[in-house]
């Protein structure tokens, strides 16, 4: 007879696609039985960025992906990736990147999908929700600081039925290399992840979102394996 096997807890997962995020599900699903989200939100590259979540998914082992679509924030407009009449500008590879917060920056976005990850988490019974936010060498959006995360958090200890579930960053004050380097020690699949803000078959290899990955891998001392028109 086959002993079964442990039961784990349940965790969430905001699950984006992009470099951080694909580290993120593998480090969740070494611990947990991991229920992901995906959002489509009218972003520019919203079909390649469904594909790598859902290949991301498959290879860590998500015990289910919930692909959820939302309207509001192609129709609010005011982003770069939401808006077609917004160019995505390009950074250059010396760029200063962080300094002000960009026009990619998608009004309030986290406060949404925590949500709605915090709702899954209640029907559930999970106590975690994982998401890949991070501080250091980013573009510097408001909704990737820890003190919004300490604010979600009393958030839900506030307005949810027993106000045990927590919202979890583990990479919010790590550096985008040793994000890199956690990721080829824990396996993550990051020939299936997808970070350029406009690029759907090919990554741009310009914009913030690019060049910040970039400069990762190399001060990482790590190879990207996805492919890029400019590098």
């Amino acid at each position: 007879m086959t002993k079964a096997e442990p039961s784990r807890p349940r965790a969430v997962l905001c699950l984006s696609g992009g470099m951080d995020s694909s580290v993120c599900a593998a480090l969740t699903a070494r611990d947990y039985d991991v229920f992901a989200l995906h959002f489509s939100y009218g972003q520019r590259t919203e079909s390649r960025e469904l594909h790598s979540a859902q290949e991301v998914a498959r290879i860590v082992g998500v015990k289910e992906l919930l692909h959820l679509k939302i309207d509001l924030f192609r129709r609010i407009g005011g982003s770069a990736l939401t808006d077609a009449s917004i160019a995505v500008p390009a950074a250059g590879e010396e760029a200063t990147i962080g300094n002000e917060v960009p026009i990619t920056y998608v009004p309030f976005r986290n406060a949404h999908f925590l949500s709605a990850a915090v709702s899954w988490a209640e029907v559930l019974g999970a106590k975690k929700v994982f998401i890949g936010a991070v501080e250091q060498d980013s573009s510097g959006y408001p909704d990737c600081r820890p003190a919004y995360y300490e604010a979600f958090n009393q958030l839900i200890r506030m307005g949810t039925k027993d106000g045990q579930i927590q919202v979890v960053t583990p990479l919010i004050q790590m550096r985008k290399s040793e994000i890199v380097r956690l990721g080829v020690e824990l396996g993550a699949p990051f020939h299936v992840s997808w970070s350029c803000y406009s690029g759907e078959t090919e990554a741009c290899g310009v914009c913030e979102s690019c060049v910040l990955r970039l400069r990762a891998f190399r001060d990482a001392g790590a190879v990207d394996p996805i492919s890029y028109a400019v590098a």
